[in-house]
């Protein structure tokens, strides 16, 4: 399995093979389409993620060491981007998803070419994805 400095570095390479950011929101939209899809018994309000305009499921899981996650959201560029944080962030180590930087956003330009309610719900998405790894994290000490 590819550390998350590793997966996040392959994120930044595909999006810097676009020449736009149309491009880029459609290679979103493509990412989306491939999301763990959460269970729908886990499309309640407690796996809703606060802070986001659109709804945004995310669900948490210990599987042997890692943790894993699925979601879903009601819009498509959303479900783009927890489909990004997914891919960094599951099936890693609790520790090391608290311990990971998040530049990798900064270097695909995606915080910048956001509006600023998206913005804000991607903040609390990574947010949500790193309370869950505490969570887990106590659970495993």
């Amino acid at each position: 399995m590819s550390s998350i400095p590793e997966i996040q570095n392959e994120i930044v390479e595909e999006f810097s093979m676009f020449d736009d950011w149309m491009q880029r929101y459609e290679y979103m939209i493509e990412l989306g389409k491939s999301l763990p899809l959460i269970k729908e018994e886990y499309k309640t309000e407690d796996h809703i993620i606060k802070g986001c305009q659109s709804k945004v499921w995310v669900h948490a899981e210990l599987e042997g060491d890692e943790l894993v996650f699925t979601a879903d959201s009601d819009a498509i560029i959303t479900k783009g981007i927890i489909a990004i944080l997914i891919r960094a962030f599951s099936h890693q180590k609790p520790q090391d998803i608290i311990d990971a930087d998040t530049k990798f956003i900064d270097e695909i330009g995606l915080k910048e070419h956001l509006s600023p309610t998206r913005a804000n719900g991607l903040v609390s998405m990574i947010k949500q994805l790193k309370l869950y790894a505490v969570a887990y994290q106590t659970q495993l000490n």
